[in-house]
């Protein structure tokens, strides 16, 4: 994930029951459902963006994680929202998404789920006044349309642009243009990629097929935008190519993304670095990480976003998955030294043991990777 963002309320660890108070189809293929702490004081404030960890029972026994963003007001105490896609299998070889054909086909109102969070740096930017663009493509729309909730409330001119396949599947569509109408200088561009023949007759959508360099070009004047961009890892690279192709910088582009950030913008040509002779590297002063596994030790650099992404930009390839302290993928044995976990991690390891995911060093460190 990358993000840039206001400060957020702190974080507050534990899983607590929240009861279903609201079970509502929104299209096709996407329900949202209505969540009510069983404790008055489960309910914890939340930053337009973030996302709920639920525990959720496993096929052969056990549970599993899943993440979903909280898709209503900031501003809604004491209820969440989440809006979640049924993810049917592809084809018989592959199982149905299981956190969300469980929620789909099993919770029903009054059923309690386990959640724990609100977690995330994917945040509304609330210091700034810049003009705001909401990109999102399929069911990634959920956690702009909370930020759309907050900006409402705001004077900032705001464009908010959602491709999907066809009114069909369209989700929170009358949420969205309420909320747009509600105040002068917000707008909406709909971009569908098949739309169906009543689309086309009901004027559902303003243009079709994909979102282009070409389509931003049009829609957005020369102007200084913040973008937030949350949706399937093929929009998101070829959104965020395009806005780059258009100039807008890199400081300017958040997005909520379960991945390497070179998947959305690898660098124009390979890059070989020979790294300094470990004992080089010590006998300069250096605050290093050793890598024992790889042989390979390097100075740190204070601006890497955390241990993981440090790993990769010296060309290691660590398992990961949420890259958010969630899922435990991430988890290294710590050889020597200490980290500092800038992200709570959900459970947090055991002496000796580091998430990369969610972690700086406090000094030098060798992992065994």
């Amino acid at each position: 994930m990358n993000a840039y963002a206001a400060p957020v309320s702190a974080r507050r660890s534990g899983f607590r029951e929240l009861k279903v108070a609201g079970k509502v189809r929104e299209s096709a293929t996407i329900s949202s459902f209505h969540l009510e702490p069983v404790e008055a004081e489960g309910w914890r404030p939340f930053e337009p963006g973030q996302f709920l960890v639920f525990r959720m029972p496993a096929r052969g026994g056990g549970f599993v994680l899943r993440n979903y963003s909280v898709s209503c007001s900031p501003e809604s105490r004491g209820r969440y929202r989440i809006t979640v896609k049924r993810e049917a299998a592809p084809s018989a070889d592959v199982p149905d998404g299981v956190g969300s054909c469980y929620l789909h086909d099993h919770v029903e109102v009054g059923d309690i789920l386990l959640a724990e969070g609100p977690r995330g740096d994917f945040v509304l930017d609330g210091e700034s006044k810049r003009h705001v663009v909401l990109l999102s493509g399929g069911v990634g729309l959920t956690p702009l349309v909370a930020m759309l909730h907050a900006l409402a409330a705001t004077e900032r001119k705001v464009l908010f642009i959602h491709a999907c396949d066809n009114g069909d599947v369209h989700a929170l569509r009358d949420e969205v243009e309420m909320l747009v109408a509600s105040r002068p200088g917000m707008t909406t561009h709909f971009c569908y990629r098949l739309p169906t023949v009543g689309d086309r007759a009901a004027g559902r959508h303003h243009s079709e097929g994909v979102v282009t360099r070409e389509l931003l070009q049009r829609l957005l004047p020369l102007d200084d935008y913040d973008f937030y961009l949350c949706g399937p890892p093929p929009f998101m690279q070829a959104v965020h190519r395009a806005l780059r192709g258009l100039g807008v910088p890199k400081q300017r582009i958040a997005y909520e993304f379960f991945g390497p950030a070179t998947v959305l913008e690898a660098p124009a040509e390979p890059v070989r670095v020979t790294p300094p002779p470990p004992a080089l590297v010590a006998a300069a002063g250096a605050m290093t990480v050793e890598f024992r596994k790889s042989g390979h030790t390097a100075a740190w650099d204070p601006t890497a976003e955390s241990l993981l992404a440090f790993a990769e930009a010296q060309g290691l390839s660590p398992d990961f998955s949420c890259r958010a302290g969630i899922c435990g993928t991430c988890k290294s044995r710590l050889v020597s030294g200490e980290v500092a976990y800038f992200e709570e991690p959900l459970d947090e390891p055991p002496p000796g043991e580091a998430l990369l995911c969610c972690s700086k060093p406090r000094g030098s460190v060798v992992l065994d990777l």
